[in-house]
């Protein structure tokens, strides 16, 4: 089962950093940095979007509009660091004798 566990905490990690690097992008975006008229940055940024937006889109529709902040990444990796936390204790509990 060890083999599991490792396979779902990295899986969690990686996308801890999939939403970082998401942060990072819309960041450069909104200060001018990078411009998404770059294919290379257009494709990047597309990925990003496909692979963070269907985790984003509910909390945005459960939290108020709180002007141009967006926290839904920050929520999401609140949830990751708890079931980093959470599952293997779960694993213990349930696969110890």
């Amino acid at each position: 089962m060890s083999s599991i566990l490792w396979l779902i905490m990295t899986i969690l990690q990686l996308y801890i950093y999939v939403i970082i690097a998401m942060v990072v992008m819309s960041w450069l975006v909104a200060f001018g940095i990078v411009n998404r008229s770059n294919p290379y940055v257009r494709q990047f940024g597309h990925v990003l979007d496909r692979l963070t937006e269907p985790v984003f889109r509910p909390i945005r529709r459960i939290l108020p509009d709180l002007g141009g902040l967006d926290v839904s990444p920050v929520i999401v990796l609140l949830g990751i660091l708890f079931l980093q936390r959470f599952i293997p204790e779960l694993f213990m509990s349930v696969f110890t004798p």
